[in-house]
């Protein structure tokens, strides 16, 4: 069974999108990642992203053995304004995707974030395990310098398969420079309308540390399928 979803843009403040600080000048993220899933053939992910100031571009490479392959490019623009974030995106892939996505952060401190987002679903391997073709709805804020916060939920609201995940991250920055980040997840839903629905939880945890970052990922009903995944990325920033 493929794990495929139609959907692949990072919606509303998830993980990925929080990361970076701007820059001025371009900023580079190599992720190499490995994923096994039960009863299938193990995976691997290629992807380097470029950033500088409101700028990210990105590029990948997914790749199953004997099974599916598939070629990502990505862009998205973060504008700033004085109540907070506007940030659309698009992504295109082989076998003939493409899908976009447009967020907004309400708020600085303490924050609003709202996602909505299509696809013309085509065929894709979703490594957001989230449902895009969705909206998503959160709040988040800074306890501290060194702590934050976010929970946010994105819910299918085009292919009436009732999918819906809802998140609960917390970033702690140690005062050594590294960096601890948990994203707890629950979810349930249908692969599709015509199936039953399952439900499962998933668990994620990321260690940054000078230019480099680990992360490892449990994953229960991966992509509202009847299959579970563990998955390891290791990462390096020039």
């Amino acid at each position: 069974m493929y794990l495929f979803a139609h959907t692949p843009i990072s919606m509303a403040q998830t993980p990925e999108s929080i990361e970076f600080e701007p820059h001025a000048t371009w900023q580079f993220k190599l992720t190499p990642s490995v994923y096994q899933t039960s009863h299938q053939p193990s995976a691997s992910d290629l992807n380097l992203r470029a950033n500088a100031s409101a700028q990210t571009l990105w590029i990948g490479q997914y790749d199953q053995a004997a099974q599916f392959h598939q070629t990502r490019l990505g862009y998205e623009y973060a504008l700033d304004t004085e109540w907070g974030k506007v940030t659309p995106s698009i992504q295109a892939a082989s076998g003939g995707f493409w899908g976009g996505s447009l967020n907004a952060q309400w708020g600085k401190t303490t924050y609003l974030m709202a996602g909505w987002g299509r696809t013309n679903l085509r065929e894709y391997y979703n490594l957001n395990f989230d449902p895009n073709d969705a909206l998503t709805f959160g709040v988040g804020g800074l306890v501290s310098d060194s702590q934050q916060w976010s929970i946010w939920r994105t819910q299918d609201d085009r292919l009436q398969t009732g999918q819906r995940v809802t998140h609960l991250l917390w970033r702690y920055r140690l005062p050594s420079g590294q960096r601890l980040t948990l994203d707890v997840a629950t979810k349930k839903g249908r692969s599709d309308p015509s199936t039953e629905r399952v439900k499962g939880n998933s668990l994620s945890a990321t260690w940054d540390w000078s230019r480099y970052f680990l992360r490892l990922a449990w994953d229960q009903k991966v992509n509202f399928s009847d299959e579970d995944q563990k998955r390891l990325s290791l990462g390096w920033h020039f």
